[in-house]
């Protein structure tokens, strides 16, 4: 590819390691990650409530990574309150499970960083160094695109497989049930996704711009020389 036309697709691709940075870095600290609503199932029981009745008992819930509120309803009006993860919830929460994704957003902004850097010096520098050149422009996209990945697999299964909004919703609780009747992912988990589409997009304009694979064009060239040799 002409040294143009590389410079516009490595700076292209810049430009979107930016973006996932910056969407991983707003994203990480937004209370965005999951909403819902939650059923005063106590109160409901209590009056057999069906149908529209159950609007009364239906309260919301909405938290991402650090903090989040919830409104219960059990009849009565609702009581709304705010909760943060740390110390809060610490004895609630899986926290081991919580804190390797808080881990793995801190990778996909650091790296995505990196690799915003590495762009645009492949594009208007001379890298001189394995990392800086080739490698590192396949290594760091592939660390950013895993990380993002392994955020939106852990806080999957926090909230699906260890009941998350569940544990949030009967957080304190001593005289009502509650449990979980919708919940969604909000937009911050689906900027994390867009975020892993982004740097997958990355390693095509990456081989776009006739990078090779690592290590794939050596071996390749190794016979071909020895062949060469043994003619002359």
């Amino acid at each position: 590819m002409p040294t143009r036309q590389k410079q516009l697709v490595f700076s292209l691709c810049g430009g979107l390691g930016f973006s996932c940075a910056l969407m991983a870095a707003v994203a990480t600290g937004l209370p965005f990650w999951v909403s819902g609503a939650v059923l005063c199932r106590t109160g409901a029981e209590l009056v057999n409530a069906t149908g529209a009745e159950l609007d009364k008992f239906l309260g919301e819930l909405n938290y991402g990574l650090f903090h989040g509120h919830r409104v219960k309803q059990c009849g009565l009006g609702g009581r709304t309150s705010r909760f943060s993860f740390f110390p809060d919830l610490l004895s609630a929460v899986p926290v081991v499970l919580h804190v390797f994704v808080i881990f793995f957003c801190g990778v996909v902004i650091l790296f995505s960083s990196v690799v915003t850097g590495f762009f645009f010096f492949n594009a208007f520098g001379r890298p001189y160094e394995t990392l800086q050149g080739p490698l590192g422009l396949y290594l760091w996209s592939f660390i950013s695109w895993l990380g993002s990945c392994l955020v939106m697999v852990l806080f999957a299964s926090e909230v699906n497989i260890h009941h998350l909004s569940h544990r949030i919703a009967n957080f304190n609780e001593v005289n009502f049930v509650f449990q979980t009747y919708t919940q969604r992912y909000d937009r911050c988990f689906w900027l994390f996704f867009l975020v892993f589409l982004l740097h997958g997009l990355n390693f095509l304009l990456i081989r776009l711009a006739g990078v090779q694979f690592p290590f794939l064009g050596g071996k390749e060239s190794a016979p071909s020389g020895g062949a060469a040799d043994l003619m002359y």
